[in-house]
């Protein structure tokens, strides 16, 4: 029995052993594929949420009086403070439990929404609304308490599958609200964006509601800031906190700026950049769960080095689009790369748990201790990298912002992001790849190891 008793106001489980394959077949798959959906629906929409100024910004037209240096501008403050938040959203599931908080974190998804709908006009000052925009941060820490809680539902050898599908259900928050925006600017106007915020706030309290009713705590699962300040100082914690910059960085970047790019740099109407913002999102979203399975049947370390290495090629197609102002071949360069970084995103964060239980295994751990040690450590180091990578999204939009104020065209920007890229390359192979650095290897779970998935 898992020992599901009500306590603290919510629903809690007692036990929670998911390595044991017995618990798992009998009650604990059930339970935690259930969880699995509801986190979902509510990572979805805060990551709608999150991204909504990436849309915002497309019905703000001469009348609003800020240029494209604001607008970026406007759209990395709510992607620094959707950074920032992911640590403290990261043990509030170890602290209040991981239904509980899902269900306060979604409700806290009406004070952005709200404040949007209220001040979205012309004649608002640019302070209200880079306020606004800061507020919006909140959904970006979503992720990061979804991902922990999903964490440690799953045992090891299902994390990449569930850990990818948890992201990916989450990330598609970004297309779909770039569609939604789409159809009230193709239906209403683009005076009209009220209507997309209006849409939303049933959809916050159905999240709530839904995590309310059907998710549970796991009552094992309690913040340990031994494990914190272990994690702080591992090494390789920081590590794949540079290389996820590179992978969610990149999508989250590239998902706020898609639009004001297409308008700022191509000549795009509100209307026409709507119409084509969505598409590298939303197939990034879905090819994230292939880049968790396919971490876990090949390494997660072999997956993203190749990953890199095609995002390299992908930026060197877009810099000659780009130099040659030629929007098709943009748009196959840029939508690649949205493909790519979720693909990436899939297997680096398969890469963080199988790291700490490789970790465990090579002190002399073995079954459930090892796996207890994995979940303990993963789960501390999940919270920063999340937050380091998603600042990654926010040096993206600077970097636009910059190349666009001195050239007026984001050329110099890609050339950045290429560099970027071939870092990641040189740090994949160097600490994880590298046949003659043994001891990194193992610490990744590159080596062949029967009982441990590789990473």
């Amino acid at each position: 029995m898992t020992g599901t008793a009500p306590r603290k106001g919510g629903r809690w489980i007692e036990r929670w052993e998911p390595e044991d394959e017995t618990f798992w077949k009998e009650s604990g798959e059930r339970i935690a594929r259930r969880n699995l959906l509801y986190s979902v629906l509510s990572e979805h929409i805060g990551f709608s949420i999150w991204s909504l100024w990436s849309v915002m910004v497309l019905f703000m037209g001469p009348q609003y009086g800020i240029d494209a240096a604001g607008k970026f501008f406007l759209i990395g403050t709510a992607t620094l403070v959707g950074a920032l938040v992911r640590v403290p959203y990261t043990f509030a599931v170890a602290r209040f439990g991981g239904r509980n908080w899902t269900v306060f974190s979604a409700l806290l998804l009406l004070a952005p929404t709200v404040a949007a709908l209220v001040v979205m006009e012309p004649g608002t000052s640019y302070g209200t609304f880079l306020a606004v925009a800061a507020l919006t941060g909140v959904g970006g820490g979503n992720f990061a308490s979804s991902m922990t809680n999903i964490n440690a539902f799953f045992p090891l050898r299902k994390k990449g599958w569930a850990l990818g599908l948890n992201a990916g259900g989450g990330n598609i928050g970004v297309p779909v609200v770039q569609l939604v925006a789409l159809l009230v600017i193709g239906t209403a106007g683009a005076g009209h964006p009220r209507l997309l915020l209006a849409a939303y706030i049933p959809l916050v309290i159905l999240a709530a509601t839904l995590a309310a009713l059907r998710m549970d705590n796991l009552a094992p699962v309690r913040n340990d800031t031994g494990a914190v300040r272990e994690a702080l100082r591992e090494p390789h914690t920081w590590i794949m906190a540079f290389l996820y910059v590179g992978t969610f960085g990149s999508f989250i970047g590239y998902s706020f700026a898609f639009g004001l790019v297409l308008q700022t740099q191509f000549g795009r109407s509100p209307l026409q950049a709507a119409s084509l913002t969505f598409i590298g999102p939303l197939l990034g979203s879905l090819i994230r769960p292939v880049g968790g399975a396919l971490a876990d049947r090949y390494g997660g370390a072999r997956i993203t080095l190749g990953n890199f290495v095609a995002m390299a090629a992908a930026t060197g197609l877009v810099i000659l689009a780009s130099v040659r102002e030629s929007l098709p071949v943009f748009l196959i360069g840029f939508v690649s790369l949205f493909v790519l970084s979720g693909l990436g995103n899939g297997s680096t964060y398969k890469m963080i748990p199988g790291i700490f239980q490789a970790k465990a295994l090579a002190r002399g751990m073995r079954g459930e201790d090892a796996a207890a040690y994995g979940r303990r450590l993963s789960g501390a180091a999940m919270g920063l990298i999340g937050a380091v990578g998603a600042l990654g999204g926010l040096g993206i939009n600077l970097v636009f912002r910059e190349a666009f104020m001195s050239t007026g065209s984001g050329t110099a920007a890609f050339v950045t992001f290429l560099g970027c890229y071939a870092v990641c390359c040189a740090v994949t192979w160097a600490v994880y790849l590298r046949r003659p650095a043994a001891p990194a290897a193992a610490a990744a779970g590159e080596t062949a190891k029967p009982q441990l998935t590789s990473v």
